[in-house]
């Protein structure tokens, strides 16, 4: 195996995630910070708008589960017919208005429609 930190990994992933990632909305907030160079306190309101909620919910892990099952914007524990993977993105760039490309590179494949 490597060597190095073996918690370099899991401190990056957690640094990276932040405000408890897909439990939350963590990875919004994130995504907001890096595509739109947003500081934390504006991408928290940012994606607070788009979601309708207050910026203290946003790390609210109750609240949060409930508000991405009834979007369908993915969840960290699979369900059955739930949006995971692509499908999960395509509508997180949706709701947050932004372009991601993975998403964009699958409409260029399949097309309009």
């Amino acid at each position: 195996m490597g060597s190095g930190d073996p918690y370099g990994m899991p401190i990056s992933h957690a640094l990276a995630s932040g405000m408890g990632g897909i439990r939350t909305a963590g990875d919004l907030v994130a995504r907001m910070q890096l595509h739109r160079k947003m500081r934390l306190p504006e991408a928290k309101a940012y994606v607070a708008e788009k979601l309708h909620i207050g910026t203290r919910e946003l790390s609210d892990e109750v609240t949060m589960r409930e508000l991405r099952e009834e979007l369908d914007i993915g969840v960290l524990t699979s369900m059955p017919k739930a949006a995971r993977g692509l499908e999960a993105k395509a509508r997180i760039a949706s709701l947050l208005e932004v372009s991601i490309p993975s998403v964009v590179r699958l409409r260029e494949k399949i097309g309009p429609g």
